[in-house]
């Protein structure tokens, strides 16, 4: 199939940018998502903007409190930055399971997590790591928590005239390790279930693919875990309120993976 027609539109600064979008209107980042839901008519949009041209809106900055990560940010180049793989390692970890290196050439980070859906690796890892995500509209600014931002399969918290400019990820403490693990049913397809792990003195993040329409952190486990429970004993705390049987199986196997990847 073909897409609807529709009117396209290539900004140069973010402030154009802003002031096109409305109701009517789409942003377009690396397209691997967005392109075939055009071609199947699952969106029509009366306009498209295209952020390729929009300057400022890529790039990496590893300094400081936190990793900074354009929205127009391809996924290879944060998976192939060493200064990220050396601090925040669950993140190369998790990009290695996104589609194939094709895939990463072309997708955005703030593509994935703006597109929401359910089975991507990219929100649950950065749910884990505490990452906070930066939006802009014409009239303001705001900060949302990855809990504030997912709201359902396909569903964020941004308005139409709102647009994701960057991710910023907090410095994890310095002895910190981290775990990732899912189950796809061939490589490079979306995860059926998945969970991220990161562990450090006094403090433990547990976050699930597949538990529910959005990323979910396991607070009971991650308290557990801060306690000195077992990996065995956190994973089936984690997925304690899973209703299907066979998910709730597979995230505590999936679980347990990423703790004891994590050295727990």
């Amino acid at each position: 199939m073909k897409p609807a027609p529709f009117e396209y539109l290539a900004p140069e600064s973010l402030d154009d940018a802003l002031a096109l979008l409305d109701d009517d209107t789409r942003p377009l980042a690396g397209g691997q998502s967005l392109v075939p839901m055009l071609n199947f008519r699952l969106a029509r949009p009366a306009r498209l903007i295209d952020l390729e041209r929009v300057a400022g809106l890529a790039g990496l900055d590893a300094g400081g409190d936190a990793l900074r990560i354009g929205a127009m940010t391809r996924q290879g180049t944060l998976e192939r930055a060493a200064d990220v793989a050396a601090r925040w390692p669950l993140l190369r970890a998790a990009l290695r399971h996104v589609g194939h290196a094709a895939t990463r050439a072309r997708g955005t980070i703030g593509g994935s997590v703006a597109h929401a859906d359910p089975r991507a690796e990219l929100p649950v890892v950065l749910a884990a790591l505490d990452a906070r995500f930066h939006v802009r509209s014409a009239t303001g600014a705001r900060t949302l928590s990855a809990g504030e931002l997912f709201q359902g399969p396909l569903t964020t918290a941004l308005e139409p005239d709102e647009l994701l400019v960057e991710i910023e990820v907090p410095v994890p403490p310095a002895d910190a390790r981290m775990g990732f693990a899912e189950h796809a049913r061939t490589h490079g397809d979306f995860a059926v279930a998945g969970a991220a792990a990161v562990l450090a003195p006094g403090g433990a993040a547990l976050a699930l693919l597949g538990a529910a329409p959005v990323p979910v952190r396991a607070h009971d486990a991650e308290t557990a875990l801060a306690a000195g429970a077992s990996a065995a004993d956190a994973a089936a705390l984690a997925a304690a309120d899973v209703t299907e049987p066979y998910q709730r199986a597979l995230l505590t196997v999936l679980a347990r993976r990423a703790i004891e990847e994590a050295g727990g």
